[in-house]
């Protein structure tokens, strides 16, 4: 066995045992709580609504201890039990020349993956979620998304795909220089073209129609000095009762979205209390922060991929015989999240750093009263857990647990 072979193996192991066990105590978390609402809780979320929470969040992790296991023998059998292989040896009786081959090659990997991943979706979808009152979407809508994904990733990830092969196979040595560099343009365009273009194949987005609740967002934008193209809602309830409010592109593009479900839920004030918190990742510079850390590590990740693709010991340790463009592209695509899961806790703090940021932000510009009933309705329709275990929730959780996150605005509220 090759030490990048046994290297790999220990790491995937050794993620998924991690997954599994934590996993393990999220549920046993939120069953040993299930019995009684917390104490700060107790006044606004019942005692029914704390137990279809706790339920709620110990199936959803059950499902994902399910999907661990299957995510890791995908991908100990594309890599060393040869499925990348096999389907390379099968793209080839089509004759076609590069980078045609190695493009028909990954895109066939992604589809056998996608494949293998819907029974789970199917069942998450139209079992679980629908078990818990929260599916509206219908067997036709779920695969006509899907569709609609598959062409767009051929129409927009197809030429990207084959841009990047090319250079791989003619740019010299420097090729993931310029690949990073036709990702990150890519990125932003796709960024920026996202709102007007994309979004809406999917969803209907119409403008904000109660006058009251938009000069109320449109006062809180000019005192936050925050410029967008409008404050639309869109029909989330098509698909789901889960609630959700989001910014969407880049510059003078950007726009405020509000699921429908969201504002059939909050007073105006708990909607301006959340769109402040959201306006204040944007004027804290969090959103910026982080394009930037991802183009970074995504140049970083291509540095480094161009010099394994030139060595030998890099494909023969994870399972292919030959070496290839399109070979180490997926080999890294798809063994690189082995070897960095275990930084995933620096992420998930950093996020919730910058949740509490925002929160204070929030609490500038609305009263903090406002956005802690907001969040705590948002908990109860959610079905949002309120006693995650602290070592899943450290892990994970780009957001603070809910009883922490509720005592800081309270802070506030008194400040």
């Amino acid at each position: 066995m090759q030490p990048l072979t046994l290297i790999f193996l220990v790491a995937v192991v050794a993620g998924t045992a991690t997954r599994l066990w934590l996993a393990s105590r999220q549920i046993a978390a939120v069953t040993r709580h299930r019995a009684q609402v917390p104490e700060p809780f107790a006044h606004a979320i019942s005692e029914a609504d704390h137990h279809k929470a706790a339920d709620y969040v110990a199936a959803r992790t059950r499902l994902g201890r399910i999907d661990t296991v299957i995510d890791a023998l995908v991908l100990l059998g594309l890599t060393l039990g040869g499925g990348i292989t096999a389907i390379d040896l099968l793209s080839r009786r089509l004759e076609l020349s590069e980078p045609w081959h190695g493009a028909v090659v990954i895109l066939g990997v992604l589809l056998v993956v996608s494949l293998l991943g819907l029974p789970l979706s199917l069942w998450s979808t139209f079992r679980l979620e629908a078990r818990f009152g929260f599916n509206r979407t219908s067997l036709g809508l779920f695969f006509m998304d899907r569709v609609k994904g598959l062409m767009l990733g051929l129409l927009i990830g197809g030429p990207l795909l084959l841009a990047a092969l090319a250079l791989m196979r003619h740019a010299g040595a420097l090729w993931w220089l310029y690949v990073w560099a036709l990702w990150l343009g890519v990125s932003l365009l796709m960024t920026w073209a996202w709102p007007a273009l994309i979004a809406p194949l999917f969803n209907r987005f119409s403008p904000l129609t109660d006058a009251t609740l938009r000069a109320r967002i449109e006062t809180l934008l000019e005192r936050c000095g925050f410029a967008s193209r409008g404050v639309f809602v869109i029909d989330g309830s098509r698909r789901s009762a889960h609630g959700n409010a989001y910014f969407t592109g880049v510059g003078r593009n950007k726009r405020i979205v509000f699921f429908d479900t969201l504002l059939s839920t909050l007073e105006p004030c708990e909607i301006e209390a959340v769109l402040a918190h959201e306006l204040g990742h944007f004027k804290l510079h969090h959103i910026r922060r982080r394009l930037l850390i991802s183009a970074v590590l995504a140049l970083a990740g291509l540095g480094l991929l161009g010099w394994l693709a030139a060595r030998a010991w890099f494909y023969q340790g994870l399972g292919l015989s030959g070496a290839s463009d399109y070979g180490a592209l997926l080999l890294f695509m798809f063994v690189a999240p082995a070897f960095t899961f275990f930084v995933t806790p620096l992420a998930a703090n950093w996020s919730r750093r910058d949740e509490f940021a925002a929160d204070a932000f929030a609490a500038q510009h609305t009263p903090a009263a406002a956005l802690r009933a907001a969040l705590v309705k948002l908990y109860r329709d959610n079905a949002t857990t309120l006693t995650p275990d602290p070592v899943y929730s450290r892990f994970y959780d780009s957001h603070p647990p809910a009883l922490a996150r509720i005592a800081r605005l309270s802070e506030l509220a008194v400040r």
